[in-house]
C-alpha cells in the first residue's frame, strides 16, 4: 500500500508537477537561471562578508549545501543508475536545470516573508510555512507543510544519513556500526545545542572542503581517463530516451528515477531550502535567490555528474556487478585508484551525512518553531531526540523508512508547488525589483514600502540599507 502510493505519486502526479512548474517559472522569468548566471559569482562575492551575530548569505548558502549534498549525491546517484539506467542521471541533469529557477524562486520569496525571532538571539526565521501563512493566509496548509517538513526532515531522513555513514563505515573499515552511531551522536551533539549559528559555522568549513576535495579527486579520476568521456556522455544520453534497454529499465525507469533521486539530492521545490535561505542577512531578497540557485547548479551539474562519471567509468554499474548504494560508488572509485578508493568514499560520505544531519536538524527546529516559536525547552527536546534517532538509524535496515520518506517528500514538495504557483506573481514582483535597482546602477535594497499589500515583517528588513552599506563598504 505504502509503495503503491508512493509509486503513484511520483510516477504520474509529481513528475509532472515539478516539471510544469519549473519550465513555466523558467520560461515566465526569461530563464532567470541562465540570465543570473553570471550574477550568481558576483553575489557569491558578497556573501563573504560578515556581520557580527548575523548568518551571512554564504553561511546560508554552505548550511543549505550541506543538505543537497549528501548521501544523494553519492548513494543516490548510484540508486539511480541502479533502478533506471544510466539514462536516470540526464533527467537529473533536467531537473537539476530547470530546478534552479524553482528554487530562486522559493527562497527569494521566503527571505521576503522571513520574520524575526527570539530564539537564537533574534535571527531570522522563514519558508514556506511563513510564506504560506503570510503570502497565502492558510494556516492550515502551513501547518500541514510544517508537520510533513518535521517528519520528513527532522526525523526519517537523520536516521538515514546516520544509516548510509555507519553502514559505509563499517564496509570500508570494518568498524561496528553501533560505534560510529555513537560517534556521530556525540559530534552532532555538540554542534546542535550550539544553535543555528553554530550549525552554519561548522558547515561554513566542512561543506567548501568536503565538496571541492571530492570534485578534485573525480576529476583526476576523468583526466585518467578521458578517452572515455565522450562514449559515458553518449551512453548517458542515449539510455535517457530508452535507447541502451539491454542495460536499463527504458525510458520510464531513467525518467522517474532520475527525477525522484534528483529532487532527493537538489530539493529545488521541494520547499526544504527556503528554510535555510530565510535564515540569511542580505540587502535583497533575491540576493539570496541568486545564491540558492547557484546551489543547484553545484549539487547537480557538479557534484552528480562526478559520481556518475566515476560510476560508468568503471564498469561497476553493469548488471553482473552486484554492487548498489553507496558500495556501487566505493567500489567504482576503487577500480580507478585501488584500495584507498573505498576508504576515502567513506570519509567524504560521513563528513556529507554529518553536515546533512546537522541540515536536518535545523529544518526540525525552524518546524516547531512555526508551531511553538521561542520554547527552547520543546527545542531542546526535539535535539535530544534527533541524537536518539541518529543512534537508532545507525544499526536499523532503514528501507521502510526510507519508502515512507519518500511519501512524505511527494506530498511535501506537492504542497510548497501549489504554494509557488499561487505566489509566483509576488517572485515576480521580486525580481523585477532587483532587475530595475541593478540596471539603474544602484545596488538593489529592498524597500518594504514597495510592496504595501504583502503581509512582510517591517522589522525583519529594518536595517535592510545598512546590509548593503556593509557590503559596499567591504
Amino acid at each position: 500500500m505504502l509503495a503503491s502510493a508512493t509509486d503513484f505519486l511520483w510516477s504520474y502526479v509529481l513528475v509532472f508537477v515539478l516539471v510544469t512548474i519549473g519550465i513555466t517559472f523558467s520560461v515566465a522569468s526569461r530563464f532567470v537561471q541562465f540570465r543570473y548566471f553570471f550574477e550568481m559569482f558576483r553575489v557569491l562575492g558578497q556573501a563573504f562578508r560578515h556581520e557580527p551575530g548575523r548568518v551571512s548569505s554564504f553561511q546560508a548558502l554552505t548550511l543549505s549545501v550541506a543538505g543537497r549534498v549528501g548521501a544523494g549525491n553519492i548513494a543516490g546517484v548510484a540508486v539511480a543508475i541502479t533502478l533506471g539506467g544510466p539514462g536516470a542521471v540526464f533527467w537529473m541533469w533536467v531537473i537539476g536545470l530547470i530546478g534552479m529557477a524553482t528554487s530562486f524562486f522559493e527562497c527569494s520569496i521566503a527571505q521576503a516573508y522571513k520574520t524575526r525571532s527570539e530564539v537564537d538571539g533574534g535571527t531570522f526565521r522563514g519558508g514556506p510555512a511563513h510564506y504560506i501563512t503570510r503570502g497565502i493566509g492558510s494556516r492550515g496548509l502551513a501547518l500541514l507543510f510544517s508537520l510533513l517538513l518535521l517528519v520528513t526532515f527532522g526525523l526519517a531522513f537523520v536516521g538515514l544519513q546516520s544509516f548510509v555513514a555507519s553502514s559505509s563505515l563499517e564496509d570500508a573499515f570494518g568498524i561496528p556500526t553501533l560505534y560510529s552511531g555513537l560517534a556521530l551522536t556525540a559530534v552532532v551533539g555538540l554542534v546542535i545545542f550550539g544553535g543555528v549559528r553554530r550549525m552554519a559555522s561548522v558547515t561554513e568549513v566542512i561543506v567548501p572542503l568536503m565538496a571541492v576535495v571530492y570534485v578534485l579527486v573525480a576529476l583526476v579520476v576523468v583526466a585518467m581517463n578521458f578517452s572515455q568521456v565522450p562514449d559515458a556522455l553518449m551512453l548517458i544520453v542515449r539510455a535517457a530516451f530508452g535507447l541502451e534497454e539491454a542495460i536499463a529499465g527504458g525510458i520510464g525507469a531513467a525518467l522517474m528515477m532520475g527525477v525522484r533521486r534528483g529532487l532527493f539530492s537538489n530539493e529545488a521545490g521541494l520547499g526544504s531550502a527556503p528554510n535555510v535561505a530565510a535564515v540569511a542577512w542580505v540587502p535583497h531578497p533575491v540576493n539570496q535567490g541568486i545564491v540558492q540557485a547557484f546551489s543547484v547548479f553545484i549539487d547537480t551539474a557538479v557534484i552528480c555528474t562526478c559520481t556518475a562519471f566515476l560510476i560508468l567509468m568503471s564498469g561497476v554499474h553493469l548488471p553482473d556487478a552486484e554492487v548498489n548504494g553507496v558500495v556501487m560508488t566505493q567500489a567504482a572509485l576503487s577500480e580507478h585508484v585501488g584500495d584507498w578508493g573505498r576508504t576515502f568514499i567513506s570519509c567524504v560520505l560521513l563528513l556529507f551525512a554529518f553536515s546533512s544531519i546537522l541540515y536536518n536538524a535545523y529544518l526540525g527546529e525552524n518546524s516547531l518553531s512555526y508551531f511553538w516559536p521561542g520554547n527552547r525547552t520543546l527545542f531542546n527536546s526535539f535535539r535530544a531526540a534527533l541524537l536518539g534517532l541518529i543512534l537508532w538509524g545507525s544499526v536499523q535496515d532503514l528501507s521502510t523508512v526510507f519508502a515512507f520518506a519518500d511519501l512524505t517528500m511527494a506530498l511535501l514538495a506537492l504542497v510548497n508547488l501549489a504554494a509557488l504557483a499561487l505566489l509566483f506573481k509576488v517572485g515576480l514582483r521580486l525580481m523585477r525589483d532587483y532587475d530595475e535597482q541593478a540596471k539603474a546602477g544602484k545596488r538593489p535594497v529592498f524597500d518594504p514600502a514597495r510592496f504595501p499589500d504583502l503581509d512582510i515583517d517591517l522589522d525583519a528588513w529594518s536595517d535592510a540599507g545598512h546590509r548593503a552599506a556593509e557590503t559596499d563598504r567591504h
